[in-house]
C-alpha cells in the first residue's frame, strides 16, 4: 500500500450500508408515514424481513451493536410477547399477506432465546407472512451459548444459513475483547449445524483488534479454512467508545495503528483468497459456487444493513427494537430502547423512532454508491438516465474524483468511474464523493480501512 493510499485509509467514512446513512435519519418520524408506506406496497412483490433480538448471554467489549446483557428469562419472554404483537401490527398495516424471499434474525444474539420462544416467533411469521419455498432463512449465533436443542429447533423451523462471530482465535486477543471461544468450540458449533442439515455457514472476522498482528490473524484464517464456511466477512474493528460504552474496556494503547491495520487487512484478504474464496465487494469473500459469488459475477450484488447480499428486494421490514427497515419511499428505524418500543406496541402503534423520506436525488446517488461498493465501477450516465437525469448531473463531483484518479484510486471514463485494484479496498472513500450529506454532517465515522 502506497503512502497516499494509506492516507486515504485513515479517512473517517460511512460504511454505506444505506444511503442516506443512518446519522441523517430524522427523530420523531411520523408513525402515520410509515403506516402509509406499508399500506402502499405492491402485494405481488416479495419483501425481506429483519428481526432484531437485542440480548446477549455474554458481553463482548468490541461490540458496537445495540444489545443488552441478559441473565434472567423474564426480559426475554416479555420481549418475545411484544415481538409477536408487533408482527401482527405490521401485518395489519400491509395490503396483503406479503411474500418473503429473505429473512434474517440478528442481534444481539437471537439464539439467546429458548427453542420454544424461537418456535413461537417463527410460527407468528408464517401465520402473518408467506415464506416462499426457496426463501433464505438466516440466523446469527454465538458458539459459546449454543445448544444442540436450539440447532435442532432451527432446522425444524426451516433455517438454512447460520452466521458466527469468530473475530479472532488468538487467546490474548480473545481475553482482551471478552470473547473466549477456542477453535474447537466454533468447529463443534459448525458441525452441529451441518449435522442437523443447516449447511450454509457464514463467519465474521475482525482485524484491528487489541494485541492483534498479522501472524495471529493468519493463524486464525488457517483454522477458519479448515472449517470451510461458505462465506467470510472481514471487518475492520470500529473503535467508537463514544457510541458503544463497552468499548471503553478495550485498552486503546493495544490497538494497532493505521499502517498495521492496513497491513492486516491486505494480508488477511490474500490468505482468504489463497484458501479458495472469491472477493465480494470490499470485505466479503465467498466460495465460487455460493449464491453471493454468483450474484457478484452477474452484477446482481446488493448492499444493505446486513452487508453484501443477493437480496434484490426494495423493501425490508424491520421488526424488534432498534431494527431498521427500508421501503421504496424511505427508511425507518424502530425505537432502540426496549421499554419505549414495548409501550408503543401495547397501544397499537408501530414503534417508529427515526426515519427518512427520500427526496431530491437521494435514490440516484444511492444507486451510484451501491454500484461502486458492489462492483468497483459505475456507469454513472446510465444510472442517471434511469432516474431522468442529464449525463452532466454528476460533474460537480469531478474535482474530488480527479484528485483520487491522480492518487491512483480510480480511472475516470466518459460515462463513469472504475476503481483500480488498490482503490477497490477504499471503495467507501470513492463512494463518499457522491454523498451529498457528508460535508455538512457532524456524525463521527470509523476509518475507511
Amino acid at each position: 500500500m502506497t503512502p497516499i493510499t494509506a492516507r486515504y485509509a485513515q479517512r473517517p467514512t460511512p460504511r454505506y450500508t444505506s444511503y442516506p446513512t443512518a446519522p441523517h435519519f430524522e427523530a420523531d418520524f411520523p408513525e402515520a408515514t410509515y403506516r402509509g408506506w406499508l399500506g402502499a406496497l405492491d402485494p405481488d412483490t416479495p419483501v425481506s424481513l429483519y428481526l432484531h433480538v437485542p440480548f446477549c448471554r455474554q458481553m463482548c467489549w468490541y461490540c458496537g451493536c445495540n444489545m443488552k446483557l441478559v441473565k434472567r428469562e423474564g426480559p426475554l419472554e416479555q420481549y418475545v410477547e411484544t415481538l409477536l404483537q408487533e408482527i401482527r401490527l405490521v401485518r395489519d398495516a400491509l395490503p396483503a399477506q406479503m411474500k418473503v424471499a429473505h429473512l434474517h434474525l440478528g442481534g444481539g444474539t437471537p439464539t439467546a432465546l429458548t427453542p420454544d420462544q424461537m418456535g413461537r416467533v417463527m410460527a407468528a411469521i408464517r401465520e402473518n407472512f408467506d415464506l416462499l419455498p426457496d426463501a433464505e432463512l438466516a440466523i446469527e449465533s454465538d458458539p459459546r451459548t449454543l445448544t444442540d436443542q436450539m440447532v435442532a429447533e432451527l432446522a425444524k423451523l426451516g433455517f438454512n444459513r447460520a452466521s458466527f462471530g469468530v473475530q479472532e482465535f488468538d487467546p490474548k486477543v480473545q481475553e482482551t475483547i471478552n470473547r473466549v471461544q477456542p477453535p474447537e468450540m466454533v468447529a463443534n458449533a459448525v458441525e452441529t449445524f451441518r449435522r442437523h442439515g443447516i449447511e450454509a455457514i457464514n463467519f465474521d472476522l475482525i482485524y484491528g483488534l487489541p494485541y492483534q498482528d498479522v501472524e495471529k490473524l493468519l493463524t486464525t484464517i488457517r483454522h477458519v479454512a479448515d472449517m470451510a464456511p461458505d462465506r467470510i466477512a472481514l471487518f475492520g474493528y470500529a473503535h467508537v467508545p463514544w457510541v458503544a460504552k463497552n468499548q471503553r474496556m478495550i485498552p486503546e494503547e493495544a490497538l494497532p495503528d493505521a499502517a498495521a491495520r492496513a497491513d492486516q487487512a491486505a494480508r488477511a484478504a490474500e490468505a482468504i483468497v489463497a484458501a479458495g474464496y472469491e472477493v465480494i465487494g470490499i470485505d466479503h469473500f465467498a466460495r465460487p459456487g455460493d449464491s453471493l459469488a454468483k450474484a457478484a459475477k452477474n452484477g446482481a450484488l446488493h448492499r444493505n444493513f446486513q452487508g453484501y447480499t443477493n437480496d434484490a428486494s426494495e423493501t425490508m421490514i424491520g421488526l424488534g427494537a432498534t431494527s431498521i427497515g427500508r421501503t421504496p419511499w424511505g427508511f425507518v428505524q424502530n425505537n432502540p430502547e426496549t421499554g419505549a418500543w414495548t409501550r408503543a406496541i401495547r397501544v397499537g402503534q408501530l414503534p417508529v423512532h427515526k426515519g427518512l423520506t427520500f427526496s431530491g436525488d437521494d435514490k440516484l446517488r444511492g444507486a451510484v454508491i451501491e454500484r461502486i461498493m458492489c462492483d468497483g465501477h459505475a456507469d454513472i450516465d446510465a444510472i442517471g438516465q434511469r432516474f431522468g437525469q442529464s449525463p452532466a448531473w454528476w460533474h460537480d463531483t469531478k474535482s474530488d474524483l480527479e484528485g483520487m484518479e491522480r492518487d491512483g484510486l480510480l480511472t475516470l471514463t466518459r460515462n463513469g468511474v472504475t476503481l483500480t485494484e488498490e482503490g477497490r479496498i477504499l471503495a467507501r472513500v470513492v463512494a463518499s464523493a457522491f454523498d451529498a450529506y457528508l460535508a455538512s454532517s457532524k456524525a463521527r465515522h470509523s476509518v475507511a480501512l
